[in-house]
């Protein structure tokens, strides 16, 4: 059995094409990688900002009712009352989503008002769905 010139000379590997054909599918499925983390991250930023909220919608509650303040009452420092080492909230919250957090100043809130906001509440949603028991 012979060969042929053409069946010599052959080599095996990838041609340009083909290499270009793999990166090209390669950068597509790392972009979709990317993609999905960021919104993992949004989601995970959001569900840390509304346990803040809790938290100190909670401690905010537990000083009312320690206290014998009710709801809409008035009360000098009260975030002060609330937020620091030994307090219902041991530590200052921060926003993981680079928000910032907004207190009401004096006045305790009522039954399904929140005693503290997060700037980004209107943008990436960084509200509770259903605080009206907290």
């Amino acid at each position: 059995m012979t060969l042929t010139y053409t069946q010599k000379i052959r080599k095996s590997g990838m041609t340009l094409i083909e290499l270009t054909v793999v990166i090209l599918v390669l950068l597509s499925l790392i972009s979709i990688l990317f993609v999905g983390a960021r919104a993992w991250k949004r989601g995970s930023d959001r569900a840390g900002c509304i346990m803040n909220i809790r938290n100190v919608q909670q401690g905010m509650r537990s000083f009312q009712n320690m206290n014998g303040h009710s709801a809409g009452d008035t009360v000098a420092g009260a975030k002060n009352e609330i937020i620091g080492p030994g307090k219902f909230v041991e530590s200052p919250p921060r926003c993981p989503g680079t928000g910032d957090y907004r207190f009401m100043d004096d006045e305790l809130p009522g039954a399904g008002s929140l005693y503290m906001n997060c700037s980004l509440s209107g943008v990436e949603k960084h509200v509770p769905s259903d605080h009206g028991d907290w």
